[in-house]
């Protein structure tokens, strides 16, 4: 690993401390610049006040490896241990038409955050999961280092 990436994945991690000095939860899953087409990244949570409305946010972390200036996710969000979940296919932009990434970030990673639901009332107190494979047309797709997901309370 060169200094140059150590001081970008530095950065960038002390960058994510720092700006989630909130409750809110949020769950990162490492995938090391490379997602199998299959690889389901699957978050779990607990939902203590269901009549208060929640964002879920999806953060993505790329590097200049990633491919294409845009990424697909399958998504399935549903109660813990039961088979129904709900299911979305969902496309998120990356970068700019020239190729600038759109995320933020020092070196190599960008970050980038994406809104999945907004004001979204669970229906009910109790253990959630969320998982995400990617839709992409490649087997391996090359560039993104994390996933992750944060669940956090509306701002008035």
């Amino acid at each position: 690993m060169t200094v140059h990436r150590i001081v970008s994945f530095v950065s960038v991690l002390l960058l994510s401390i720092s700006c989630n000095g909130s409750a809110d939860p949020m769950e990162m899953k490492s995938l090391n610049g490379i997602w199998p087409k299959n690889a389901e990244q699957k978050f779990s949570f607990k939902v203590t006040d269901a009549q208060n409305p929640k964002n879920i946010i999806f953060v993505v972390r790329n590097n200049n490896d990633y491919p294409y200036s845009n990424i697909r996710f399958i998504v399935d969000l549903g109660e813990a241990k039961k088979a129904l979940k709900h299911r979305d296919t969902l496309n998120y932009v990356l970068a700019e038409p020239n190729g600038t990434w759109l995320g933020k970030g020092f070196g190599d990673t960008k970050e980038i955050l994406f809104q999945y639901k907004i004001n979204y009332k669970f229906p009910k107190n109790g253990h959630y999961e969320l998982g995400i494979v990617h839709a992409m047309r490649t087997d391996s797709l090359k560039g993104i280092e994390d996933i992750g997901v944060k669940i956090e309370t509306p701002k008035p």
